[in-house]
């Protein structure tokens, strides 16, 4: 024992040494004047921990959320089978079936009138009741149920809506509604955090949280699956949960501002898989502006036919087809102009390519929709583009797609704008195969528009109209023009059948 106790003697002699020479050094750099890096060793008031104090967010998110929840509403839509744009769909029932079977089949299936067609969500952005939501939330309604958060409920005034930015406004009659401010939605950073506000899969004021995902996103939604002729796509990405119901309803920031309007996601399986996407707040409000104060959206155009030289796909195919060389990058890419373009007055030409608008970059197509088409006809902006490597600006007076420069309203549009569809001769061949004397083809039928709402889809034969015969879109025009009251419709579906029936005259 005595023996063991000799040998441990020394390490234990050296382990006190060690020890007491550790502390004697860390005393006398602490106390010495030397610039040694001691920042590890010594405590300091400007170091902290790097974890999230997540009392605090949870207190915006709570904060937002109270402010949020009572401004987002639910929004039934109420129609009825013959009402809505899916005469495809009634159609191919007829073909296979017959009409008798094709009606009993419809009062089987069709939904009760008290109970609704589809749900989706809305934003109240006044006091006195004026709505945002989405145009395919309301689209095809002939009755539009608004249900408030304290599941108090109106019947609701489709104000006005606008395919291109899927955008709607209803108006409700009742005063002193809680309401959410507009954001700058130009200020808004990828990563910050938001807030989805809605009614997803029937889950009233159901609120979400996540970040901003990525900015200026287009997607290929409103012109691939909406009745879109000019799309403006320039979506935020958020990984806030959004799904079927959430459309309409309130993306914000953590004080409880209106940054975006929630619209579509991006899914395999139809539900959330962390892609959702909503219309920016600025041309959201631009457009309920519009509606408001002319009955119809004030859509400014550059007037310059275009390719995304971002889109690789593209610039690809545009070398083959037209033997040229071009190199995928930034920017935008001028192919040709259209009637009374104010680019091409302006000086631009083909092959210039667009890199800014007031000094905004360009980086893109969806950047150029949403800095163009937030602006109204009669506006100026400052294009940017670079002609054989050199970099010019020149002021730009937007125009309407007529080439005029003044604002309009309902009562400026013309005929096919205000039923909603343009109008192709038929040709002799055609009207020999279906034994008819007259006829015009539907083309560009907008979705909720008084042609859509009696079946009428693109390529049916319009044959007569107030029993007039029409042979091109003149003849419907001058039928139509300076009328007001009921319109009837003679048309033939797709399978040769004969249709009447009528609407009023917007």
């Amino acid at each position: 024992m005595k023996n063991t106790l000799k040998k441990l003697l020394p390490f234990a002699f050296v382990g006190v040494l060690s020890g007491a020479t550790t502390i004697g050094v860390q005393h006398y750099l602490s106390e010495s004047g030397s610039g040694a890096d001691q920042s590890y060793f010594t405590k300091s008031s400007n170091v902290s921990f790097a974890g999230m104090n997540t009392a605090s967010v949870g207190d915006d998110f709570v904060n937002a959320s109270k402010t949020t929840v009572p401004a987002v509403v639910t929004i039934k839509n109420y129609q009825t089978r013959n009402s809505n744009n899916r005469a495809s769909e009634q159609d191919l029932f007829d073909y296979f079936f017959g009409p008798g079977q094709q009606r009993q089949r419809q009062q089987q299936q069709q939904a009760p009138d008290n109970m609704p067609s589809g749900m989706g969500s809305g934003v109240i952005i006044s006091a006195d009741g004026y709505i945002i939501s989405n145009n395919h939330v309301v689209a095809g309604a002939n009755k539009l149920e608004v249900v408030l958060s304290n599941k108090k409920s109106y019947i609701a005034t489709l104000v006005g809506t606008d395919p291109n930015t899927d955008i709607s406004l209803l108006k409700i009659e009742e005063k002193g509604l809680p309401f959410l401010n507009f954001a700058n939605s130009d200020n808004i950073e990828v990563g910050q955090w938001v807030l989805a506000v809605g009614n997803p899969l029937g889950l009233n004021s159901t609120v979400t949280a996540g970040i901003i995902s990525a900015k200026g996103r287009g997607i290929g939604i409103l012109g691939g699956q909406g009745k879109a002729a000019n799309p403006i796509e320039s979506f935020i990405q958020t990984d806030a949960a959004i799904n079927p119901g959430n459309s309409g309803g309130a993306l914000v920031n953590v004080n409880g501002d209106l940054i975006g309007i929630n619209s579509a996601i991006s899914s395999t399986t139809g539900y959330y898989q962390g892609y959702g996407f909503a219309v920016p707040a600025n041309l959201a409000r631009k457009i309920v502006e519009d509606i408001k104060k002319f009955g119809i959206v004030q859509r400014g155009f550059l007037g310059v036919q275009s390719m995304d030289l971002s889109n690789d796909q593209a610039v690809l195919q545009y070398n083959q087809r037209n033997k040229t060389n071009l190199k995928a990058g930034q920017g935008v890419y001028v192919t040709g102009f259209g009637t009374k373009s104010g680019a091409e007055e302006a000086g631009i030409k083909t092959g210039d390519i667009i890199t800014k608008v007031d000094g905004v970059a360009i980086t893109d197509f969806a950047d150029l929709s949403i800095s163009i088409g937030s602006k109204r006809p009669g506006d100026r902006v400052q294009v940017t583009y670079v002609r054989n490597g050199k970099e010019y600006t020149a002021p730009v007076t937007l125009k309407d797609q007529n080439g005029g420069t003044s604002s309009r309203s309902k009562a400026d549009l013309t005929v096919t704008e205000k039923i909603g569809a343009e109008f192709e001769p038929l040709n002799d061949r055609f009207k020999t195969e279906y034994g008819l004397t007259s006829g015009v083809v539907t083309k560009n039928v907008m979705e909720n528009s008084e042609m859509a709402k009696i079946g009428i889809v693109d390529d049916y034969i319009v044959i007569e109209i107030n029993g007039k015969p029409v042979n091109s879109q003149k003849d419907v025009e001058n039928i139509l023009s300076k009328y007001k009251g009921n319109v009837q419709v003679k048309f033939v579906d797709n399978y040769g059948r004969m249709y009447t029936k009528g609407f009023k005259m917007p």
